[in-house]
């Protein structure tokens, strides 16, 4: 017989269910500095690749799951097409999505999503076609002439709407779908949003919209914030008087930097109100993407208002869902931009960064060096060797260490090693525990000296990866060190103490999280003890035990 007391019961156990269901979520959670990405409550490291724009579809990525998996990934960075599951308003088509995921499971792998929505690089080009043709009901921004763009406008309530139920949809039946599989980790709203060719919209609403008077929650941020701000921000605003009412050229000062500040409000709040939308049916981890500046390029010649550095606070402020912001990197000053992304304890995920031979270091340097939780290179089914044979040894090393980099990510026990230019001479100093290490890096390797020196025609020697790793403290005198290409040497942090000497250095790999023995190095490997040495041309991993001695 049911009862009331059964009753209440049987709700209570359900509602429990649902809440131990959704604290298994994929979710971020924060570990000292760094921010971990938690999949079934596991901290999870993504070795990950993104496909090329139009190699989502399920038919068309199929052969290509085997070469994935030998690059040693875990993750596929996918895009999602508005376009392609919402052919006609209302009517959602969801067969591309159930391939992706059928596919990624049986290659063990996860997804990270990219909802290729009313924007992909600035423009509208993956809008459904009933979108595009309906220019009324969804107005397209103007350049300063009145001429129209192929970027829909983010004040255009009609396309937020459509834009978030589709959004909506999109995530209510992941939910469905894969909650208990947890294939999906992370959802991007939009793809590399941004004003081009000028900094901001001037249709009429736009121009109406600025010349009212900034937002009070925006005024509110900076007021609360100041000391914190981007300095780029912080400085426009103070110049003005920190001004707390007024329109946006008499809180900033007029100018493109003003017209950008504009624009990254009006994108920020419309992601806002898509990703609240998502969230409300299946609360994902979700970021928003960045295209980088190119040196030199003032707002206008970039997509301009997006979540860049300087800007990171008109974003923090205008999308409080947003988990975070992610730079897709595809400047040769990696550490710098990567860096750029962790201010004021951003987590650090790169969704995109060149495929060339660099990214077997950037992948390494990325997680210890700035606790990214995920590293992603660009079309990354067209990756040829010898970038692809470099990212497949750097991310075997990878999942190999990834139990210890999860253990040291933000506890100031492990340090990424790269070098920051071409023009750096000077070994870096890395300071972990009681000691500095010394690091330098080799460009190739050396002839060896048995081989004799070989004449011109023996040809282009062989290409090897470019140097970079990592290195843990994993105990008062003891470190790990990984990677390639590199001459570290140790000495303690308090001058006029002992010397410091190699105890012992060992080479060997990890097994299922246990070390396993390889060789012990001395005499010429380590230069008779005075230094260790992660050879050119291949990834090592080495186990250094100190002593010191006077």
């Amino acid at each position: 017989m049911f009862t009331k007391t059964s009753g209440v019961l049987a709700t209570l156990l359900l509602l429990i269910a649902q809440l131990r269901a959704d604290d298994m979520l994929p979710r971020l959670r924060r570990q000292g500095s760094a921010t971990q990405l938690l999949i079934h409550g596991q901290p999870f490291l993504i070795r990950g690749g993104e496909l090329g724009n139009s190699s989502g579809e399920p038919d068309y990525l199929r052969p290509f799951w085997p070469k994935l998996q030998a690059l040693h990934l875990n993750t596929v960075v996918a895009p999602v097409y508005w376009d392609s599951i919402e052919p006609a308003e209302g009517k959602f088509d969801f067969a591309t999505i159930d391939g992706l995921l059928t596919d990624a499971r049986a290659h063990d792998m996860h997804l990270v999503l990219l909802w290729f929505g009313l924007w992909k690089n600035s423009m509208s080009s993956y809008a459904p076609a009933w979108v595009k043709r309906d220019f009324q009901r969804f107005p397209r921004c103007q350049d300063s002439a009145g001429n129209p763009l192929e970027i829909i406008s983010p004040l255009s309530t009609e396309a937020l709407h459509a834009d978030a139920q589709a959004f909506r949809a999109l995530l209510q039946h992941l939910r469905t779908v894969d909650q208990k599989d947890s294939t999906v980790v992370l959802v991007q709203i939009e793809n590399e949003i941004g004003m081009i060719p000028e900094a901001r919209d001037h249709s009429p609403e736009a121009e109406k919209r600025f010349h009212e008077d900034v937002p009070g929650d925006l005024i509110a941020y900076l007021v609360k914030n100041t000391d914190t701000l981007a300095p780029e921000l912080r400085d426009s605003w103070v110049a003005r008087g920190k001004k707390t009412v007024g329109t946006w050229n008499e809180v900033f000062g007029e100018g493109p930097a003003t017209d950008e500040i504009f624009t990254a409000w009006h994108f920020s709040r419309y992601v806002e109100q898509v990703a609240a939308q998502g969230k409300a049916e299946y609360p994902l981890p979700m970021y928003v993407n960045a295209a980088l500046i190119r040196p030199g390029h003032k707002p206008g010649q970039y997509p301009s208002g997006g979540p860049l550095p300087h800007l990171l606070d008109i974003w923090r402020a205008g999308a409080p869902d947003i988990d975070l912001l992610a730079p897709d990197i595809y400047f040769t000053n990696f550490v710098e931009w990567a860096r750029k992304f962790t201010r004021n304890g951003n987590p650090l995920f790169i969704p995109e960064a060149m495929r060339s031979t660099d990214a077997c270091v950037n992948g390494l340097y990325a997680v210890a060096g700035e606790n990214a939780f995920g590293f992603s290179p660009f079309g990354i089914e067209s990756i040829v060797d010898p970038a692809a044979r470099f990212l497949g040894e750097s991310y075997d090393l990878l999942a190999q260490l990834t139990p210890l980099i999860l253990e040291n990510q933000g506890r100031g026990t492990m340090a990424g090693l790269l070098p920051e230019g071409l023009e750096q001479r000077q070994p870096q100093q890395v300071a972990l525990g009681g000691y500095t290490v010394n690091v330098a890096f080799e460009k190739s390797a050396p002839i060896e000296l048995a081989d004799g020196i070989p004449p011109a025609a023996a040809g282009t020697p062989p290409a090897v990866p470019p140097p970079g790793g990592l290195v843990i403290a994993t105990g008062p005198d003891e470190f790990l060190l990984a990677g390639t290409a590199i001459v570290a040497t140790f000495q303690l942090r308090t001058p006029g103490g002992p010397q410091v000497g190699l105890l012992s250095v060992e080479e060997g790999h990890f097994v299922d999280g246990k070390w396993t023995h390889l060789r012990w190095l001395n005499g010429d490997q380590t230069h008779q003890g005075r230094h260790v040495r992660l050879e050119p041309g291949r990834f090592t991993i080495l186990r250094v035990k100190l002593y010191q001695y006077r």
